[in-house]
């Protein structure tokens, strides 16, 4: 009998059009606070834990950040993403590809380095009602990604070894994810990481979006 297959998706930029709304909202915050970095900056490091986004962001600007003033860029980033809501959609292929997995029978949930409070907005632009699906946000975990907490907490809540899963995301910081978990990686181009980036960083496999990645399905997921 073959052993259960499931997938693992991040959501900025992999379900949903939303890197670069992140990005602007990123720096609105930090320009509130006085900081400067540039946009291609910021953008390098979406998807990856607000905590190392904010040490990164010491290394690089010298700028000293106290508990108080970190609490203040997330806050900003959370209320400036809430005025881009109404940019955000989904990538082309997002909806078709989570109907097909589930009339398929096949497993999968959502786990993602953004907040409850951003990721809500995300969820409803996708049409997916985290009452009815596996859902895994950075509230619910220790560490977000590079760390895999993330992928195994959902891998655990799908009741599938995380060895038997796909994890699917757009930037490298998933891949990396994927790779200390000892889950298989797909890359997909949609948040702006190139081919040769998502591969180094582990990926077995890199699409172009979500509707890319279900027309090549059997390539990744084997079928009865």
């Amino acid at each position: 009998m073959r052993q259960q297959t499931a997938f693992l998706f991040d959501l900025d930029g992999t379900l949903v059009d939303s890197v670069y709304q992140h990005v602007l909202a990123w720096k609105d915050a930090l320009d509130a606070e006085g900081i400067e970095l540039s946009v291609w900056r910021i953008h390098r490091r979406i998807g990856m834990s607000g905590g190392l986004f904010m040490n990164q962001l010491l290394r690089e600007t010298g700028t000293s950040i106290s508990p108080e003033r970190i609490a203040r860029l997330q806050q900003g980033h959370a209320a400036a993403y809430k005025r881009h809501a109404a940019q955000v959609r989904p990538l082309p292929g997002a909806r078709a590809l989570l109907d097909a997995l589930t009339a398929a029978q096949v497993p999968w949930a959502i786990a993602t380095s953004g907040r409850i409070e951003t990721a809500a907005v995300n969820l409803e632009a996708l049409g997916v009602d985290p009452a009815a699906t596996t859902v895994v946000t950075r509230d619910q975990v220790r560490h977000a990604k590079p760390d895999p907490d993330l992928f195994i907490a959902a891998a655990e809540r799908l009741n599938v070894p995380i060895e038997r899963c796909l994890v699917v995301g757009d930037a490298v910081w998933d891949m990396l994810a994927s790779q200390r978990c000892r889950a298989l990686g797909i890359g997909l181009q949609s948040g702006g990481y190139g081919t040769e980036e998502l591969e180094r960083a582990g990926a077995l496999r890199v699409y172009e979006d979500p509707g890319d990645l279900l027309a090549h399905l059997d390539e990744v997921c084997a079928r009865d």
